[in-house]
């Protein structure tokens, strides 16, 4: 101890004799420190960048907190990182150098920039943080060969460039932070990027290379069109849908990515009723459908599937899985009384075609009981029962469900693929810093969403138990004895005292600003959104209204994009942001121009979904082949054909049902309910858990999962879900092979139930066959069963 004393006493003593450095001169611990800590990784999640650090050693992940940093490096253990007197036996250089032991191995030489940063930083006395000093405000890439920044550069396959990254700081300065910035490429396969910045082109294709420093990330997109021949294939007058082909079809020709034919009506009729209805067309509509000759049969007949209840029943789902509709993980206050409550309040939201931010609006700015208010329940499952809602899951829900941006990780640091920081994740948590419930159990009464802070909470308690202490004391007779009753009489004037002073409490919080404490700083940081514009909120108002106005106002493109890019995905298989919920400045849109006005479109309709789906649906785009080209099989991402997909859980199993004719039964629903109508998604289904339903635990799109599995094909294969419907004796195969003594035209009439088709020659010759050798209901029985394990019938193409 007496050791560890004198030497701190003598540190402080040589730190005093450390002469000054003009203030030019000395590099600064934000600007220039930190930037080099985060450049060689040494603040990086794998190195000393995470929660317990590394060897005894942390640093804030990529620098999020340069006053912590500080304080890690020249204080921590006694100072032992930092030699004042000699700075160049510093720790903080020797290991990066290579000159003593160090586990992440030599990082950069004697005499780089690096060295002589840290060195003179050293040599001014470690200087820590500057308040007011200038800070970064903005970030910009150009390249070497072009006089400024632009959109899109075009290369070819070889090419080379060397990325210049340029910083803005609040002064009005700028710098050439090349050197320091982290460079990486959305696609490495197409575009590969070095520490330094030099990119190279790799293949065909496009993709955007990111640069981050510190906190701040800019672009460039890379296009790499095909070596082929230019073709002319925009859609012409007679083929053109609307203005979402122009800009898919110049997006393809830019690119040189030939489209696909146009889907053929078999397969169409079967993709929009899947896509828009959740169902398989029957026999009769699609003779009807193959048979009808208006020209504008198909438009016709989309407008007919938006009218249809089991679109609500659709969409009712997906909406349900996006506002998480679920019983709560631990003490549930609704119950699945409360789960179907809300799940019948959205569909008739849906029924309704409630405009979007209508929709929005009223359940983030819900108030009251779960028994008149059903859509409170997205609050009782994201903040459950967190006291303090910054803490509960509702501000990342809300921004990733109706923002389609993920702050989660802000919470503890900056995020570290964008510029929002820990401040900024708390801003906006502000705006349900007064939400809170008066919770209970079902047994026990309602649970109430409130406008309180857990201190006017308490407080309301306190006021109701004196309200109850004051009706007893009232309710006594006043005492014979004159001092009995006059004791009675004080003790009245001070409970009504305690209560006028707890009421002016609750008031006097009422009144003050909406606020919420930075845990890492302790600062109260007022109610903000993400693009930290000053939001006026008056005093005494609900925050959340004020917040829901900023991201209606039709100007908001991360609203208005994160539900039109949810239902293009829906429609068109991939969107045009990929991950679906997360849209930021480092993951641009694959077709930019087609993104604006898709926005744009969809905020001028008044924010109708279902007109948003009529474009989408009309459109050549929609309507194209998923049979592929040799020239654009590789195509993920520009829409050159349909992509194929598995069908969700929901619609397979009801595909299964529908085709069979033999329904599934849910425990606690009437026979008949289509797996697609389930409220709770808690209920025990092996086959809907198997295939990928939502558990809605999460904002997250990634919940719902369509990928194929072995143990998918295994139990389509070997389980009871197909061979018992086929087997029944009072389903469709049994009913069909009794009616339909031809078999020919049951052979038709199979293909036509569950493929929407009629079988080729190849097939007819094949089953023909078959029927020659073996009975004619295992022939069929056989049929049906390769049909429905089938690619061709769980996936929508």
């Amino acid at each position: 101890m007496i050791r560890s004393s004198c030497l701190v006493w003598c540190c402080a003593i040589v730190w005093a004799a450390i002469p000054a450095f003009s203030a030019d001169s000395v590099p600064s611990f934000v600007n220039d420190v930190e930037p080099v800590l985060t450049r060689f990784g040494c603040n990086q999640g794998a190195c000393h960048g995470k929660g317990a650090g590394q060897n005894g050693f942390r640093l804030s992940l990529r620098g999020y907190a340069p006053e912590l940093d500080h304080g890690w490096i020249v204080k921590e253990q006694e100072g032992r990182r930092v030699s004042l007197v000699a700075p160049e036996d510093s720790l903080l250089l020797r290991k990066p150098l290579g000159e003593v032991p160090h586990g992440g191995a030599k990082l950069f030489d004697p005499g780089s920039k690096a060295h002589q940063i840290l060195l003179e930083w050293l040599k001014a006395g470690a200087p820590g943080p500057v308040k007011g000093e200038s800070q970064i405000t903005g970030l910009t890439v150009t390249s070497n060969d072009a006089s400024g920044s632009t959109d899109v550069q075009t290369k070819k396959v070889g090419d080379q460039q060397q990325l210049i990254v340029t910083a803005k700081y609040s002064d009005g300065s700028t710098r050439d932070v090349t050197w320091l910035t982290q460079f990486a490429s959305n696609d490495a396969g197409l575009v590969e990027v070095d520490s330094h910045g030099k990119l190279k082109v790799l293949r065909h294709g496009e993709t955007a290379v990111r640069a981050h420093y510190q906190g701040q990330v800019a672009v460039q997109v890379i296009s790499v069109p095909f070596d082929r021949p230019a073709v002319a294939q925009a859609p012409n007058t007679a083929t053109r849908g609307n203005f979402i082909d122009d800009h898919v079809f110049a997006k393809l020709t830019a690119l040189r990515i030939p489209a696909s034919a146009a889907v053929s009506d078999e397969a169409f009729i079967r993709r929009v009723f899947l896509d828009t209805i959740g169902t398989l067309p029957t026999e009769a509509e699609v003779e009807a459908f193959l048979a009808d000759a208006r020209s504008d049969k198909r438009a016709q007949f989309i407008e007919s599937l938006l009218q249809r209840p089991e679109f609500v029943d659709l969409w009712t789902m997906l909406m349900a899985d996006l506002f998480q509709n679920r019983k709560e993980r631990d003490h549930d206050v609704r119950g699945v009384k409360g789960v179907r409550a809300f799940h019948q309040w959205l569909r008739s939201q849906v029924a309704a075609n409630r405009p979007w931010n209508e929709l929005v609006r009223a359940v983030l700015t819900s108030s009251g009981d779960s028994d008149q208010h059903p859509e409170v329940g997205y609050y009782v499952v994201t903040i459950g029962e967190f006291r303090q809602t910054q803490q509960s899951d509702v501000v990342a829900s809300v921004a990733q469900a109706f923002l389609g941006t993920r702050i989660g990780c802000a919470k503890c640091h900056n995020h570290p693929l964008e510029k929002y920081t820990q401040d900024d994740y708390y801003h906006f948590a502000a705006f349900f810093s007064r939400v809170a419930f008066d919770r209970q159990s079902p047994q026990m009464g309602k649970t109430d969403l409130i406008q309180a802070t857990e201190h006017q909470q308490n407080q309301q308690r306190h006021r109701a138990n004196l309200q109850k202490q004051l009706a007893e004391k009232e309710a006594t007779p006043i005492p014979e004895k004159e001092e009995d009753a006059k004791k009675r009489e004080q003790q009245l004037t001070e409970l009504r005292k305690q209560i006028e002073g707890v009421a002016a409490d609750i008031e006097r919080v009422r009144m003050s600003p909406i606020t919420v404490g930075q845990p890492r700083t302790n600062e109260q940081l007022k109610a903000q959104p993400l693009d930290r514009a000053n939001l006026a909120i008056e005093l005494g108002s609900d925050p959340r209204v004020a917040l829901v106005d900023w991201m209606t106002s039709g100007r908001n493109e991360s609203f208005n994009g994160s539900i039109v890019n949810r239902i293009w995905q829906h429609y068109m298989g991939v969107g045009l942001v990929e991950p679906v919920d997360d849209i930021r400045a480092s993951n641009p849109p694959s077709n930019p121009p087609l993104w604006k006005v898709l926005n744009e479109d969809f905020a001028a309709h008044g924010f109708d979904m279902k007109q948003l789906m009529r474009t989408i649906l009309n459109s050549r785009t929609y309507q194209t082949s998923s049979e592929t080209l040799a020239e654009n099989e590789a195509d993920t991402k520009f829409y050159s054909h349909y992509y194929a997909r598995r069908l969700p859980a929901e619609l397979l199993l009801d595909a299964f049902s529908q085709v069979t004719a033999i329904p599934d039964q849910f425990p606690g629903y009437p026979e008949g309910l289509r797996a697609q109508q389930l409220a709770d998604p808690g209920l025990d289904s092996y086959f809907l858990r198997l295939f990928g339903r939502s558990d809605r635990v999460t904002a997250c799109a990634c919940e719902r999962q369509g990928d194929v599995t072995m143990s998918q094909l295994l139990h389509l294969q070997n389980g009871d879900t197909i061979s018992r419907k086929i087997e029944a004796g009072n389903g469709y195969l049994a009913e069909m092979l009794k009616s339909t003594p031809d078999n020919a035209a049951a052979i038709n009439r199979l293909f036509m139930t569950t493929l929407s088709r009629k079988p080729n020659q190849t097939e007819i010759n094949a089953i023909t066959s078959q029927l020659s050798q073996g009975s004619r209901e295992d022939v069929f029985r056989d049929l049906m069963w390769a049909l429905l394990n089938s690619k061709e019938f769980s996936f929508n193409h």
